[in-house]
């Protein structure tokens, strides 16, 4: 019995599915950056934090750990986007739970954010002002 209810974007198998999810990715970043002013913001952060990131990073880890944040905040900010649209989509009626999962997706970024500034922070001050090695 075939089921009637299945989005038939799901039958995709092998490479046509990775394919088609890279460009369905591809085009949900480029329509965040029109739509969506704070997340040009974080990502304009981003793309100077991982410039930065390859001229401070000693080594590997280093590169990683400054990298981790950085990009943390953009998929923060992509969440938090789906979700305001989302809840936009249904209904742009206010309502205590719209509001309570629009004020969680802003609590996911602004936890990435502070996440941002505490490495990026105390990896500046111990590398410039209290220098291990």
């Amino acid at each position: 019995m075939k089921d009637t209810n299945r989005n038939s974007q799901k039958g995709k198998s092998g490479f046509k599915r990775i394919k088609n999810a890279f460009f369905y990715s591809l085009s949900g970043i480029m329509s965040a950056w029109r739509d969506e002013e704070a997340f040009r913001q974080i990502a304009i952060c981003a793309t100077l934090g991982i410039v930065a990131s390859f001229f401070l990073a000693r080594d590997w880890v280093e590169l990683v750990l400054l990298l981790l944040p950085c990009f943390l905040a953009l998929c923060s900010e992509l969440i938090n986007s789906a979700i305001e649209n989302a809840v936009d989509f249904t209904s742009l009626e206010i309502h205590p739970l719209a509001k309570k999962a629009k004020d969680m997706g802003s609590a996911i970024q602004l936890l990435a954010c502070i996440f941002w500034v505490i490495v990026w922070g105390s990896y500046l001050i111990n590398r410039f002002l209290h220098p291990i090695y």
